[in-house]
């Protein structure tokens, strides 16, 4: 594949800085909306299964025209069809980047037999589980850690209204046994069967879990632990020392974070059943083919990645916020950490190069209303700018119809305050029922008065659905690709995570053997010491 220049070094990232001093820096959105009747029309996009309101970002026609220009030049189309044609793209491991293959239909993706092979196995084998009566099993115990975690525990909630009434989900992942422990209380062994999802079966949290697990079985006079526990693994050897000879088995091109197409879903494919679980790969799918196929101009994930630029590395914006109005995403924002911050959370560029300009933001939120009493304030009248990120649902799979509207009204209500603000002026002209008659109108004015112009996107759903889901969730991969290929990094490896790890397994014997900090820096082993008393 040929090489393309870093994004600082391009000619659109130049006139972009030269932009953003002249317009973009000082872009107002409630002026802008003034002076643009069709701004609506012009920055709203339709996707599969989704509509998106870019409009009340700070960007105009020329921004985004010189985004999609800094695309081009770094190579996006380019790189996105070598990441579809299984090229080895993640480069610091020599591998394909492929979870796109695992949501193609029968004989329309890459690796296609293998995958259908494994995808047919796993439908098969949570159908017969689905059948309670014969199966005998009513909970279902994920054990994993990451994205062999973060996809199930994020997608099994918010398909509830299609989950097998009689089978209750149950997720594990801190090797804190805090977070086992409250669910083995609940849990009949013969009644339940445990999901371990490791791909290498070395996960040192999944297997300290797997084992307790594997213990309270026994100790609870469970019998035939290959009945009950079941492997997501390619090590089919460990599998096997440990008890599970039935195991699904995913590729090396499939990374963790992106794994949940694969048999990394069969804790969802249990509490959906086979059809829905399709319909799940059905709309990431279609979302592929629209990162695919749209022209830059109309590619949804492909402008979010580019405003997710414009905001970092020009407005300096540290953070965005994800704030879905549907109870049943209360875990997109923790799964949407991963998957962004994980992914394009370096400091080199591909060539190892320290790179001179900021990369991923923090990506946190909660579901609302619940955020709007919790952290709101800050996004309203706090000294950081903060982008929102709104998704809302049109039509509830519940019958309570008044909540939804109240749900949807604080939705629409949070966004416009957000950019409208309130002005001091407008706020000396109310009454503030619970000022104090102690400080002057002024004084209450200015603590009642919003800046506003405050930027916010809104994703619609026209219901949340398995399809819709899948594609809610692969337009967030591929935004998060676009931005790691203007940033000029590999989005698709972590060694980040492997110091914490080599240091915890040098300390574990330290701990459980009382052994002294020898060769610890002082703080480590001034707190190893403290651990190790009575």
């Amino acid at each position: 594949m040929m090489a393309f220049p870093r994004c600082d070094k391009t000619v659109a990232w130049t006139a972009l800085q030269a932009h953003y001093r002249a317009h973009g820096q000082d872009l107002d959105l409630r002026q802008a909306f003034a002076r643009d009747a069709g701004r609506f029309e012009a920055f709203t996009l339709q996707a599969p299964e989704l509509f998106a309101d870019l409009s009340k970002n700070r960007w105009d026609l020329l921004t985004r025209q010189l985004l999609i220009d800094l695309a081009r030049e770094c190579g996006l189309e380019a790189r996105r069809d070598a990441m579809f044609a299984g090229a080895a793209i993640n480069t610091t491991e020599g591998r394909a980047v492929l979870h796109t293959a695992l949501r193609a239909p029968r004989g329309q993706g890459l690796f296609s037999d293998e995958v259908h092979g494994v995808l047919d196995r796993m439908l098969a084998f949570a159908e017969g589980l689905r059948d309670t009566a014969s199966s005998g099993i009513r909970h279902v115990v994920n054990i994993g850690i990451g994205g062999s975690d973060l996809g199930p525990q994020m997608v099994v909630p918010a398909l509830d209204a299609f989950a097998h009434p009689g089978i209750t989900m149950h997720f594990v992942s801190n090797v804190d046994g805090h977070d086992i422990a409250p669910v083995l209380r609940r849990l009949r062994p013969e009644e339940t069967l445990f999901v371990v999802v490791s791909k290498t079966f070395t996960t040192q949290e999944t297997l300290a879990n797997a084992s307790v697990a594997r213990e309270w079985f026994q100790a609870q006079g469970g019998q035939d632990i290959a009945r009950h526990f079941v492997g997501v693994t390619t090590n089919l050897q460990a599998a096997a020392a440990f008890g599970i000879d039935n195991t699904f088995g995913f590729w090396d091109w499939v990374g963790g974070r992106y794994s949940l197409w694969s048999a990394v879903g069969l804790a969802v494919a249990i509490a959906v059943g086979a059809e829905n679980f399709r319909r799940l790969l059905a709309g990431a799918h279609a979302m592929d083919q629209h990162f695919a196929e749209a022209p830059l101009e109309t590619n949804l994930p492909a402008q979010l990645g580019l405003l997710d630029v414009w905001y970092r590395n020009f407005h300096g914006f540290t953070s965005r916020s994800v704030a879905p109005y549907h109870q049943g995403l209360k875990r997109l924002p923790a799964y949407l950490q991963q998957l962004e911050m994980e992914s394009n959370g370096k400091r080199v560029d591909l060539s190892g190069e320290p790179l001179p300009y900021a990369t991923s933001p923090v990506v946190w939120g909660e579901p609302g209303t619940n955020g709007q009493h919790a952290y709101f304030q800050m996004l309203h009248q706090g000294s950081d700018v903060i982008p929102v990120e709104f998704i809302a649902v049109k039509h509830p799979t519940h019958p309570h119809l008044d909540l939804h509207a109240k749900a949807l009204a604080n939705c629409l209500a949070q966004s416009a305050a957000l950019m409208l603000g309130k002005t001091t002026e407008s706020a000396l002209a109310e009454k503030a029922p619970t000022g104090s008659t102690g400080l002057g109108p002024l004084t209450v004015a200015r603590h009642r008065s919003f800046p506003g112009n405050r930027p916010s996107t809104m994703l619609l759903l026209d219901q949340l659905t398995p399809r819709s889901l899948g594609a809610l969730i692969a337009l967030y991969e591929h935004r998060v690709f676009t931005s790691g290929v203007i940033w000029g990094i590999n989005s698709f490896d972590q060694w980040g995570v492997e110091l914490g790890k080599a240091l915890a397994n040098d300390l574990l014997p330290r701990l459980v053997g009382a052994q002294d900090g020898a060769g610890l820096d002082a703080s480590t082993a001034g707190l190893l010491a403290w651990l190790q008393r009575g």
